[in-house]
């Protein structure tokens, strides 16, 4: 199995953790993670996803992020964005997209407790991808 990840920069002290997170789950997990884009925010993650999504070995993608609340409601409508944009990837591809990005909503320490959204990603990416494949057999 070849998936993706797609990783924001933005908040990177955090994201590079649950980055970490999900490259040591998937290689637990004997997966491969074939190609890896980082984009400068949540906001720019459905791209990535896209891009990766349309290469053929690519069987999912798991994206990455952290969405910490500012002083204005703008994490709220990133976050509803980027969730529904990415939904709609994978049905539009018939390929898994995991959200693993945390928020909105939540302070920088919240943030910190969540850096597991990375690994979660990745499991949920590879639990699909095999629900998937099954079914198609």
């Amino acid at each position: 199995m070849k998936i993706g990840l797609v990783v924001s920069e933005y908040n990177w002290d955090i994201t590079t953790m649950m980055m970490a997170r999900a490259e040591e789950h998937a290689k637990f997990l004997g997966v491969q993670i074939e190609r890896k884009i980082i984009v400068p925010g949540v906001f720019e993650i459905p791209l990535g996803v896209k891009t990766l999504l349309s290469e053929d070995e690519i069987d999912g993608v798991a994206a990455i992020g952290a969405v910490i609340k500012g002083e204005t409601d703008h994490d709220q409508v990133i976050m509803n964005n980027a969730a529904r944009k990415l939904a709609d990837l994978s049905l539009d591809f018939g390929k898994p997209v995991a959200l693993g990005i945390s928020g909105p909503g939540e302070t920088r320490m919240q943030a910190m407790q969540r850096i597991e959204k990375g690994k979660d990603a990745v499991e949920s990416v590879v639990k699909m991808v095999k629900a998937i494949k099954s079914r198609g057999k």
